[in-house]
């Protein structure tokens, strides 16, 4: 039998295999769980899996190829650099923008990046890794994003950049982040992690900033089970990007390939001798951060998905919406941002503070009927233990993000979820609120 003929029939296999091993289940509410979150494929996805497996090509190769370039496309990008993890992707965004190569826009120790303290510790952790200095501008209720209105008082002459999530898939005026940082000099970087294929003004997301970063792990739009990308336009960061991603080197040769340059041996950097091989020059203390063609297969497959997963969002999304209409006096729903289309990632009501519940009982009330919740990831982050010896500013108070700390949580939206799921999530929390209406009255 031929080699093809062998991967083909392992691959039929692979699609029998699916069928046994992951049927369809029955929800039993209060039995099943009903997760925020989770992964969903089929054997096409298994199938890609195996046939990059067949390759042996463990590192990046023929599908991480196609899929940076198919996924740029989708976001409206020059370019998608493949990465470990959205977290990775993050920190080589902001780290990308401390080369030297960068001149006078070189970010140093010292100078301050402008974020916001209500979101999740890695848009925040590289400007602390990097020794910059996070200012913290607090967030709008019930979009839960940084309140562009307070950008001017968070400017200093330190400040050089703005890092910045579209929280939950909502997106934050990126159009005026943007123009306020050309008209002051600053770098900026859009966390995307939550909010593929969101869309502000009809312009995908990740394409307002200098760069982008999105996330792969198994809660997010798409997934590779880890994995992540960096977004950009522009040919110097997408090459930075790539040496602080690729230990460092100067070199950017694709794994397997070599003097693509065409002067490799005909080169002269720092200290070393003329001539020294450039696949082994580095101009930058960097990392290696790379993703497998493993889990680039994975993804190739889930990105054919991508329009169908985003709708499904948006249609569970809707349903919760309509669905709590009547309980606006307990919860605070949450609401797109003006000439916005957001592919959420999770549904936040907040728990107003004359609520006849608090939001300790909500949750725990969910939870005990299986049905999963989450706050909004670090709350305030400066309250967080990991940021007690932090050097950080805030602008004022900061009491939009207190509020979110305390009185926030969010549900699933994800495609995994059927509407027999969204209905008993809907007459749970009708149940909770009325009967602790009920004893709040006697």
């Amino acid at each position: 039998m031929s080699i093809e003929s062998l991967r083909s029939q392992i691959l039929n296999l692979v699609t029998e295999y699916h069928r046994q091993a992951f049927p369809a289940a029955e929800f039993i509410p209060g039995q099943t769980a009903v997760p925020v979150s989770g992964r969903v494929f089929d054997a096409t996805e298994m199938q890609y899996l195996v046939d990059s497996a067949l390759d042996f090509w463990l590192t990046a190769g023929r599908f991480a190829a196609e899929f940076e370039r198919d996924f740029a496309e989708f976001m409206g990008t020059r370019y998608a650099l493949l990465v470990n993890s959205g977290s990775s992707a993050n920190l080589l965004a902001l780290s990308a923008l401390t080369s030297p190569k960068l001149g006078r826009r070189q970010l140093q120790p010292g100078h301050e990046v402008i974020t916001a303290a209500a979101g999740f510790p890695t848009t925040v952790n590289p400007i602390v890794q990097n020794g910059l200095v996070p200012v913290f501008a607090d967030v709008e209720i019930p979009a839960y994003n940084v309140d562009v209105s307070r950008l001017e008082e968070a400017l200093s002459p330190q400040t050089k950049a703005i890092i910045l999530a579209h929280t939950l898939g909502n997106p934050f005026d990126a159009a005026a982040v943007a123009d306020f940082a050309r008209q002051n000099g600053l770098w900026f970087i859009e966390d995307c992690c939550d909010a593929v294929g969101s869309t502000l003004g009809g312009q995908m997301v990740g394409a307002f900033g200098d760069l982008a970063t999105v996330s792969f792990y198994p809660a997010h739009h798409i997934t590779m089970g880890e994995g992540g990308a960096v977004l950009t336009n522009n040919p110097q960061l997408k090459t930075l990007v790539e040496s602080f991603r690729d230990w460092g080197r100067d070199c950017w040769c694709a794994p397997g390939q070599d003097n693509t340059c065409g002067k490799r041996f005909r080169q002269q950097a720092g200290g070393l001798p003329a001539g020294y091989d450039h696949k082994y020059t580095y101009s930058h203390l960097g990392y290696n951060l790379k993703a497998t063609d493993m889990q680039a297969a994975v993804g190739l497959a889930q990105l054919n998905k991508l329009p169908g997963f985003i709708a499904a969002r948006r249609r569970n999304f809707g349903r919760l919406f309509d669905g709590l209409q009547d309980l606006q006096d307990v919860f605070i729903l949450p609401r797109a941002a003006p000439d916005s289309k957001p592919a959420w990632f999770g549904f936040a009501p907040a728990v107003r503070p004359d609520a006849p519940c608090s939001r300790r009982e909500v949750i725990e009330h969910l939870e005990s009927r299986r049905i999963a919740t989450r706050l909004l990831f670090g709350g305030n982050l400066i309250r967080q233990p990991a940021y007690r010896n932090v050097n950080y500013r805030p602008v004022g108070h900061l009491p939009n993000t207190d509020f979110v700390m305390n009185n926030v949580f969010w549900l699933g939206v994800y495609p995994g979820l059927t509407d027999d799921m969204l209905d008993y999530m809907l007459d749970t929390l009708h149940s909770l609120v009325k009967l602790q209406s009920a004893t709040v009255g006697k």
